[in-house]
């Protein structure tokens, strides 16, 4: 109910108060691409990509967490609870990884953020008590949830202000598919194996191929000069 009336509030900065504050300026070519060029665009397939395979790096360890605890000896309360402390990480670290990225730039905490979960995620694989899930879990959830905005930051910084409702939709449509393909994929995982172990080596890897991907960013189109056919 509260978002409702929030939508009210938002307004579009005007050119002077986006030039006062020193915003730099859209990519210069970007208002002239249309959809389908910036949909075909190597930007858009770096940006899809990593998107797709950072969500199914995270999706299966988040949706088989509590059975995986629970397979270690953690009691089901306190497994169920690791998601709770994720959850609170999470909040933090969209602002931490928001800083970061406004004085960094979004490239390349997005990459280190992506190379943290990564890691994290094949830690679990030598976690033995509720204490370790938890430690794990602030990591985790901070990063899993501290990435997630610079990829609207990447799409505005690639493709401008004018169809980035378009581009962040296209994006996280591969972002969705990528988290239903983690829980399914490691269901099976465990149906064939009997173990979870797989699954956090599996979704490691594809962590790290997200960042691969992410370091294979091409120029931003303004950078590039490209124009409009």
């Amino acid at each position: 109910m509260l978002l409702l009336p929030a939508v009210f509030l938002v307004r579009q900065p005007s050119a002077a108060v986006a030039a006062a504050d020193g915003s730099a300026p859209a990519p210069a070519a970007a208002p002239g691409m249309s959809v389908g060029q910036a949909l075909r665009s190597p930007q858009f397939l770096v940006l899809g990509m990593t998107f797709f395979a950072c969500c199914a790096a995270h999706s299966g360890p988040i949706f088989h967490m509590v059975s995986y605890a629970m397979s270690c000896g953690v009691a089901p309360m306190a497994a169920v609870s690791i998601y709770s402390v994720e959850g609170l990480a999470g909040l933090g670290g969209r602002v931490l990884y928001g800083v970061l990225g406004d004085r960094l730039g979004a490239k390349p905490v997005l990459i280190v953020g992506l190379a943290i979960q990564a890691v994290v995620i094949a830690a679990y694989l030598a976690v033995g008590n509720l204490e370790q899930f938890y430690l794990l879990a602030i990591i985790f959830g901070a990063t899993y949830g501290g990435v997630m905005p610079l990829y609207a930051v990447l799409a505005r910084d690639y493709f401008g202000p004018r169809i980035i409702g378009t581009i962040l939709g296209a994006a996280t449509l591969l972002s969705s598919l990528g988290m239903s393909f983690g829980p399914l994929a490691g269901g099976m995982i465990f149906d064939a194996y009997a173990s979870y172990s797989w699954l956090f080596i599996g979704s490691a890897l594809i962590g790290l191929g997200a960042a691969g991907i992410a370091i294979a960013f091409p120029p931003q189109p303004g950078r590039e000069r490209l124009q409009a056919a």
